[in-house]
């Protein structure tokens, strides 16, 4: 079953709370130091007949005053913060018992992204690995060839990693968020993000990592259910929280499609990319 309008709003909602956003504010933030505007000066009384009292207009009534806005937490009732869709999701991602099973249920899940995409983005690479890195969602050549970082920037991808000794077909595994291609490319919605996330841990607890890689913000804030930007989360190493697993080893690092709008932004990543052949090279020497 698809998720209805008011699904979705739930969903967001559940999600920006997890972030930290608990109250409602404007679009626009008001501008508290500008001057009120003056008063309009009064018309300059002139000679008139007298006006009866009794034929005075009768003053306004001040309609009454707004309740005060109540946090979101408040407000929300926490057994109707997971939508039926949602529930949905993680039922069958709990139900899967290997990474076959879990494409399977996630191809039988009716959402509407899947309605407009062509191809499901599972994985690509290499799940024994040990190293799972883990983006946003699929693009227009991913949806194409039905694999995740085939584009643009799976070529940056491959070329960055290639320079710490890394290659998907032999030293990692890659997924996303998002199994379906948002219309567009368009940045994945609060609500698709919290729909999906379900199948994004119980993909991680299915290829037991030992370390994981979180490209950009969306990945590192849904998993890592972080509050902060990506370029405050990158450059250290932070711990995830996996079923099954335990707490395994997470390291942010900023998406290549950002870095290919951003290219003065390479310097920070590749300081990412020394810190995680670091860890990879003490794992191998014994080191943790």
């Amino acid at each position: 079953m698809d998720m209805t309008e008011a699904d979705a709003l739930r969903a967001a909602l559940a999600l920006q709370i997890a972030w930290g956003a608990d109250e409602a504010l404007e679009d626009a933030p008001l501008d508290r130091a500008r001057p009120r505007p003056a008063a309009a000066p009064l018309a300059a009384a002139t000679p008139s007949v007298a006006v009866p009292p009794e034929a005075a207009a009768p003053p306004a009534r001040r309609p009454p005053a707004a309740p005060p806005a109540r946090p979101l937490r408040a407000a929300l009732d926490p057994g109707a913060v997971l939508a039926p869709a949602a529930l949905r999701a993680a039922d069958l991602a709990a139900a899967a018992d290997s990474l076959e099973a879990l494409k399977a249920a996630m191809q039988r899940f009716e959402a509407a992204l899947r309605d407009t995409a062509t191809n499901i983005v599972f994985s690509d690479g290499v799940a024994e690995s040990g190293l799972m890195m883990i983006g946003e969602a699929p693009g227009a050549d991913e949806d194409r060839l039905g694999k995740p970082f085939v584009g643009v920037s799976g070529r940056l991808l491959d070329r960055m990693v290639a320079s710490i000794g890394l290659s998907r077909e032999r030293d990692f595994y890659l997924t996303n968020i998002l199994c379906w291609r948002p219309p567009g490319n368009r940045t994945p919605t609060d609500a698709e993000v919290s729909l999906f996330l379900p199948f994004a841990r119980r993909h991680i607890a299915l290829a037991r990592p030992r370390l994981v890689v979180l490209l950009g913000g969306t990945a590192a804030k849904a998993l890592l259910g972080a509050k902060e930007g990506i370029t405050r989360l990158r450059g250290r190493w932070h711990m995830l929280e996996v079923e099954g697993l335990g707490r395994v080893p997470a390291l942010p690092a900023l998406h290549p499609a950002y870095l290919l709008r951003q290219p003065a932004a390479k310097r920070e990543a590749w300081q990412d990319l020394i810190l995680l052949r670091r860890r990879l090279d003490a794992g191998r020497d014994g080191g943790g």
